[in-house]
């Protein structure tokens, strides 16, 4: 497995390779050549070239299979009917990335989150990811908070609509390190996270169940729904993962459409396009 290394990334380039995957999604069928996308996103092919395959691991022209629509579809019904009980037997030991550290979510008590948060110390930084700024909060029992976002006012806007009456504090903690490296494809060490999380029983119940969808892996809306006996809950389902508040290491973006279609993402359908295209091509090197 190759991993994509941070010290040269930013998000402007994140931004180029996501415009870049936007190109190959729409043009696809086309199989559009190194020079043609590089065009697109205003670079010399040897430069975007060298980009493009430092944050993915591999060349542009091999990640093209990985982030078109088909292989989604593809996935999809090649699994259909396999795809959940699989990643249930296989446990999230088998991700490589999701431990069972990660089932333990504990719900906040009702008086932790009266009111907004107003008895929480609620502390947040940010770094840039692989797949653009990120924004992690979290209190003293846990991760509570992690998104992608276009600057550091509009994450700071957005964790501020989440936890309204809470103290929020500018400042790094060891949980924050250990969720941006996990982004950033620098550890697996999970050792460090928790989560501290607000949801109904049923929000928690389907964020639990996105954790066992294993790297590289799609699951839809249905199967989840299955998974956690309430099979006529596609709807309550699809709107629990848009509420959820951990981008990336609880995998809303594993989730797609019946049909293959990619669906909604609270971040964006590139960035979407972006994460499953990246963990493909990890699992295919």
């Amino acid at each position: 497995m190759i991993y994509a290394k941070m010290n040269t990334i930013t998000n402007i380039d994140f931004d180029r390779i996501a415009k870049a995957i936007e190109f190959i999604h729409t043009h696809f069928k086309k199989q559009p050549s190194l020079d043609e996308v590089a065009a697109e996103v205003h670079l010399s092919p040897s430069h975007f070239q060298r980009m493009f395959t430092e944050w993915a691991g591999v060349s542009p022209k091999k990640f093209l299979q990985y982030t078109s629509l088909a292989y989604a579809k593809s996935l999809l019904k090649e699994e259909q009917t396999t795809l959940f009980d699989t990643a249930m037997d296989t446990g999230l030991s088998g991700t490589g990335r999701l431990h069972d550290l990660f089932v333990t979510i504990e719900g906040m008590t009702p008086a932790e989150y009266k009111n907004g948060g107003a008895s929480l110390v609620v502390s947040y930084s940010f770094s840039d990811s692989l797949f653009g700024k990120a924004i992690a909060a979290s209190t003293s029992k846990g991760l509570c908070y992690l998104a992608f976002c276009s600057s550091e006012e509009e994450g700071l806007r957005q964790l501020a609509k989440n936890f309204h009456n809470a103290e929020v504090l500018h400042k790094q903690t060891d949980i924050h390190k250990a969720a941006f490296a996990i982004i950033s494809n620098a550890t697996n060490d999970l050792s460090q996270i928790k989560l501290h999380l607000k949801g109904t029983v049923f929000q928690l119940k389907v964020w639990e169940a996105l954790l066992h969808i294993p790297l590289g892996q799609v699951s839809t809306y249905g199967a989840i729904a299955h998974s956690i006996d309430a099979p006529g809950a596609s709807r309550a389902v699809g709107s629990a993962i848009g509420s959820n508040p951990i981008a990336y290491l609880i995998p809303c973006h594993r989730v797609i459409q019946s049909s293959g279609a990619l669906g909604g993402y609270m971040w964006g359908p590139s960035r979407k396009r972006a994460i499953m295209g990246w963990e493909a091509a990890q699992i295919e090197t």
